[in-house]
Parts: structure tokens; C-alpha cells; sequence
């Protein structure tokens, strides 16, 4: 039989999180450090510039692996990594050129694998509900992001869908903006800028905030 614990058991257990700060903090609070992230939206409205904002932002808290299945190494994925300035987290931000999800299982099983792992696209794997939860479960100590292609408002696709529910962090990408929809939600109406000047436009707002990428 399973151990049962009680609630100050619970509650005394250290979790790892990611610490995140300013606008991260605003947006996404402190969400732990391992799990499943899914990140959908149409085209257009900055889901990939948000995956490379994210990712930028995680090498501060360990390292990082960008599964480039979709884009593979080509001159969007290029200028994306420029306007982040990925150079910039050398040793800890690594590029795979559309990794099969079978080579990247053997690539997590090496000592001093990537901590974070994004995936872009859930579509592009190929995999169903049942091969996404054994990869999750084989690595209970990564965090795996999951970029996922939309229908309107919703994830494309029954696997997207299962992994919507499944997952802990749960972000829309809309109009430049990336809303959290997860089980860390922070404070109510709050929402990362993707990209201040397509946000406005978009959303017909005003904002006293440059046009630069927030780290």
C-alpha cells in the first residue's frame, strides 16, 4: 500500500521552484521546477518569440535544451535567438536540430543533461497521450515545455488537449501577450508582453513600456 501523509507532512516538504522575478513573478508567479509546461496559440500572435523569451529566461535557473522541430535551423529561428540574444547564455542554452523524441530520451539519461527542455512542437513529435506520459514519467526531475499549435482559443489536436489537462503551467499566447491558465496562477489579469508595439496594435492599447523583449 502507498503512504498515506498527513497535511503538516505536506506541507513541510521542499519543493523545488523556479524563483522567478518582475514581470516573470507577475505573470507566471514561482511554478516548480519540474513537470509539464504547454504553451499554445495561432500563428502570428508571438508564440515562438515567447518560447525564445522563456527560454532565455530559464538559463538563469539551470540549463536549457530548444528542440527545434518545426523551424529546425532556419533564418527565423536565427533572427529569434538574435533579437534574445542567446549568445549571450553560452554553456547553458542548447539547440537540437529536430531531435526524434527517441534520441533526446537517450540524450536526458546522460549525467548533467538539460534541466529544461522545450519542445517546439508537440504536433511535430508525432507522439499520443500514452508516449507523452512515458517521457514525462521516465524523467520526473525535468521540466518539459510543450509549444503547441491551436484551434481558436484551445490546443490542436486530442494529444495537445490530454496534455492541457495535464499539465501544470497552461499558457495562451494571443496578440502578443502570453496569459497564464495554469494551476500557478498569480494575481487575476495579469499577463507577460511578448512584444510591446504588436501587443498595441493587436489590442488597441496604450503602454509606457519600450519595445524590447523583457528578461
Amino acid at each position: 500500500m502507498e503512504r498515506a501523509y498527513s497535511p503538516s507532512e505536506i506541507l513541510k516538504k521542499k519543493i523545488p521552484s523556479i524563483p522567478f522575478e518582475g514581470v516573470w513573478r507577475d505573470a507566471f508567479g514561482e511554478p516548480g521546477r519540474t513537470g509539464v509546461w504547454l504553451i499554445w496559440g495561432e500563428s502570428a500572435n508571438g508564440k515562438s518569440s515567447f518560447a525564445m523569451q522563456l527560454a532565455r529566461e530559464l538559463t538563469k535557473h539551470g540549463k536549457v535544451a530548444y528542440n527545434s522541430l518545426e523551424e529546425s535551423l532556419s533564418l527565423s529561428f536565427q533572427n529569434n535567438m538574435r533579437r534574445c540574444r542567446m549568445e549571450e547564455a553560452r554553456g547553458r542554452f542548447l539547440v537540437l536540430d529536430r531531435e526524434p523524441i527517441e534520441a533526446l530520451t537517450e540524450r536526458l539519461k546522460r549525467q548533467r543533461s538539460p534541466d529544461f527542455v522545450i519542445i517546439d512542437s508537440l504536433q511535430y513529435t508525432g507522439m499520443n497521450y500514452k508516449e507523452y506520459k512515458k517521457l514525462k514519467e521516465q524523467f520526473p526531475n525535468k521540466l518539459f515545455v510543450f509549444v503547441s499549435h491551436a484551434d481558436g482559443e484551445k490546443p490542436k489536436g486530442s494529444t495537445a488537449v490530454s496534455v492541457q489537462y495535464d499539465a501544470d503551467m497552461k499558457i495562451l499566447v494571443q496578440g502578443y501577450r502570453a496569459i497564464c491558465k495554469g494551476r500557478f496562477m498569480p494575481e487575476s489579469g495579469k499577463h507577460y508582453s511578448i512584444w510591446d508595439e504588436a501587443e498595441v496594435k493587436y489590442w488597441g492599447l496604450e503602454t509606457e513600456q519600450d519595445n524590447e523583449p523583457q528578461y
